[in-house]
């Protein structure tokens, strides 16, 4: 039964079309954070800039930061789009501070605009593409600049490498039929499994570190996230 992930992607899609508040209850890396709201939970992608993965350089510092910013407060989503992974692709402030600006003049992340692909959502909401460098608002590309500049944040780094460079060369594998050592099915990310939300709630019941995640994002059990950094199950799930 599909039910429980259905119902979190029909969120996700109604979500993107308004103005809400929700509170933050993780943050899984410097451009994404896990939100609830009227109790469910969602992914949000900030809208507009693309931050550091959490395995590049400076990828760690940018969720600190975002983290500071958002972490168990209220904050405001304007939502914009969806993009491939059912995230909301949104402007997100918290106690009167625009957000995604925020981690630019940090220099915790590139201004970098998602194009709008041409297919379209069931209920015919735009859904997000990949992000480039090229953006429409001059604003961003100017609090960028002023933290080139002044070096901060990435940009003290001789040459930092672009978020989306960095993936195009560090491409999610899946793995082959033949590949089935547990630590290799490890590292499998969530979005190949076919899983559904079923009983589990203990990380003792967790069979990998993506089943892990797959409970805590797409069925919402929190009980796998005690300190709530967005993180489940900390020994199953410790470096990766």
């Amino acid at each position: 039964m599909r039910l429980p992930v259905a119902l979190a992607c029909c969120f996700a899609l109604v979500a993107q079309a308004e103005v809400f508040t929700a509170g933050v209850v993780g943050v899984l890396d410097g451009d994404t954070i896990l939100v609830r709201h009227e109790g469910k939970t969602a992914k949000v992608r900030l809208a507009n800039i693309d931050a550091p993965e959490k395995a590049q350089p400076f990828g760690k510092q940018a969720r600190l930061s975002l983290r500071e910013l958002v972490y168990k407060k209220q904050v405001q989503i304007e939502g914009r789009a969806v993009d491939q992974y059912g995230r909301i692709v949104a402007l997100v402030s918290a106690e009167g501070l625009d957000v995604n600006r925020e981690q630019l003049k940090r220099g915790m992340a590139w201004a970098a605009e998602g194009w709008r692909q041409s297919r379209r959502a069931p209920t015919g909401v735009p859904l997000a593409g990949e992000y480039s460098y090229r953006h429409s608002d001059e604003s961003y590309i100017a609090l960028q600049s002023e933290a080139q500049q002044a070096q901060r944040g990435l940009w003290a780094a001789p040459d930092p490498q672009a978020p989306w460079q960095w993936r195009r060369q560090h491409p999610w594998k899946k793995p082959s039929v033949q590949q089935k050592s547990f630590s290799e099915l490890r590292e499998v990310p969530v979005m190949l499994y076919d899983m559904e939300c079923g009983k589990k709630r203990r990380c003792s019941e967790m069979t990998s570190c993506d089943e892990a995640r797959f409970y805590l994002v797409r069925c919402g059990v929190m009980t796998l996230d005690g300190d709530r950094d967005g993180e489940p199950c900390k020994a199953l799930c410790a470096g990766q």
